[in-house]
């Protein structure tokens, strides 16, 4: 990374590996957090539909299928960009991004911030993530377990286990919460 640059830290993982926890700590420290899945959701506002699985998947499908399998990653760069020009005069110099789904979209942002991209894939087995899923309380997370695994398949058709592969770092997420957190907390404080 570039003396001066804005680091664009992304997480990668299968359902409910850890993304969204590892982006509440970088929260906690202050460091601005783009949540990928906000745009799905914001679509589904949009729409007027209710948030389920099953329509957050229609609509992530749709749109990657009219608008390329980086469509997601596309409607977040502008964001990222408007931080990342609040984030370059300040002192910390690190924006994350919660919830990259395939290969595409890793590839689409390496392309627009360079060196300066860091991606981390947290992994945990996945019988803990769906125990994990059962606590969130999110309105897509109400799923059975053969629910969980055709949601895991329909994210790996989007390349997110190519995409994991890619990864600069990989955490596992099979300790307790605070283990969990002190490692985030490691990383986002590490120098690229």
């Amino acid at each position: 990374m570039a003396e001066g640059e804005t680091q664009v830290l992304a997480f990668v993982g299968a359902p409910a590996a850890g993304k969204t926890e590892a982006a509440s700590v970088a929260m906690e420290m202050g460091i601005p957090v783009i949540t990928m899945g906000d745009v799905i959701r914001g679509e589904l506002r949009r729409r007027g539909l209710p948030l389920s699985d099953e329509n957050a998947g229609r609509i992530a499908n749709e749109l990657r299928a009219r608008e390329g399998m980086d469509a997601i990653a596309k409607r977040c760069i502008p964001l990222i960009k408007g931080v990342k020009d609040v984030e370059e005069k300040k002192a910390k110099k690190v924006i994350v991004i919660d919830g990259i789904r395939g290969i595409a979209e890793v590839e689409t942002f390496k392309k627009e911030f360079g060196t300066d991209f860091v991606l981390v894939r947290i992994d945990a087995p996945l019988i803990l993530r769906y125990e994990r899923i059962k606590t969130r309380g999110r309105g897509d997370d109400l799923l059975s377990i053969e629910e969980f695994k055709e949601r895991e398949e329909r994210e790996n058709r989007w390349g997110m286990g190519e995409a994991m592969k890619k990864a600069d770092k990989v955490v596992e997420n099979e300790g307790s919460l605070e283990e969990f957190k002190e490692e985030i907390k490691r990383i986002l404080d590490f120098k690229y």
